[in-house]
């Protein structure tokens, strides 16, 4: 079997010391150094790379010292708002493993997910509701696997399948090989252009936008339970900037994750589209500023609105009607090519 030799890059840590030999170590010092970084969503994002690189160090080196050398190359991948570089304070887990290399290698990678996810919720990143980690068998897979994987995603065209889909477009790796990544990618991207009719049933999936603003121009908050009073701004304003992206990055063969990345490579045709990234980088510093004393990662995302000022109140309508606008452009604009196609 092959032995993996690691990228550089997962031993470069920059703002993290690399002599943290231990998750209670590296969870006090992300406590202590996080807040310096919490208003600028670059810095922020790279301190949370930075700490995860440094848990999947040490992660590695534990499983290593009772399972020896891995087995077959591998990427290991983050998705959700990690994937696309856009982690608040606070943030959970989404990720998995793509392995070179048959069944066999199997039970070290899922020891190895396992590993990971425990040591990044010691750290401070909470587990996934929806276990999409690399502990779970359907995110830690060969590549071969993965292929088939989401080769029958598409075709099974269900809401979840699609919904599998769509979370796993949004990934990048963090250590490892990352043309195993691309290579799935780039099998995904031929399945669409060989079915176009699939982005139609994948706009249905994320067609669904909660309201945010009422019809007398006020925030639509919670109602009920605990979130009561609060405006839930991952479905209110997030959602409608980071789903049109992503089906624009589809349909355009852009690989990046990042919402904002993806704006910048846009071609000329959809210069309608890049007005909106100012709005979507409006929002990750709103947020920033809105939740820097969030408490936890449920908290991150939800805004009191007793908080928020007059002016606060205005940004927020502008951010979540522009990211309607954008949403609706973007289906007409898949709609009509769609229409082409068929």
């Amino acid at each position: 079997m092959k032995k993996q030799v690691l990228n550089k890059a997962t031993v470069d840590s920059k703002r993290i010391d690399s002599n943290l030999n231990s998750y209670k170590e590296l969870k006090i010092r992300r406590s202590e150094q996080i807040r310096n970084v919490a208003t600028d969503h670059q810095k922020l994002n790279e301190f949370h790379d930075d700490v995860m690189k440094r848990t999947f160090q040490l992660a590695i080196k534990k499983v290593q010292s009772e399972w020896g050398d891995p087995p077959a190359p591998f990427a290991f991948f983050l998705m959700g708002s990690a994937g696309r570089f856009e982690q608040s304070i606070w943030s959970d887990q989404d990720h998995g493993i793509i392995y070179e290399g048959d069944k066999e290698c199997e039970p070290y990678f899922l020891t190895l997910g396992e590993e990971v996810k425990n040591g990044l919720f010691e750290v401070g990143y909470e587990l996934c509701d929806g276990n999409v980690m690399a502990s779970n068998p359907m995110w830690c897979l060969s590549l071969k696997d993965w292929k088939k994987q989401v080769s029958d995603w598409l075709g099974e065209e269900s809401w979840q399948s699609l919904r599998h889909f769509l979370t796993f477009f949004d990934s990048r790796v963090l250590s490892g090989k990352k043309l195993l990544l691309d290579c799935v990618k780039k099998s995904a991207l031929s399945i669409l252009d060989q079915e176009p009719r699939l982005y139609m049933r994948l706009i249905d999936n994320v067609d669904f936008i909660k309201k945010g603003i009422g019809v007398f121009g006020q925030l639509l908050p919670e109602t009920y339970g605990e979130k009561s009073g609060s405006i839930p701004l991952k479905q209110t304003a997030f959602f409608p900037y980071v789903n049109s992206l992503r089906l624009l990055a589809l349909k355009e063969k852009i690989y990046e994750p990042s919402t904002l990345s993806r704006f910048k490579k846009l071609s000329t045709p959809y210069d309608s589209i890049k007005q909106f990234e100012h709005d979507f980088s409006n929002l990750l510093s709103v947020r920033l500023h809105l939740r820097k004393n969030a408490r936890d990662y449920h908290e991150v995302h939800l805004i009191p609105i007793q908080e928020l000022t007059r002016e606060e109140k205005q940004e927020l309508k502008v951010i979540i009607k522009r990211g309607n606008k954008l949403f609706s452009e973007t289906k007409k604009i898949i709609e009509k090519e769609c229409s082409t196609w068929s």
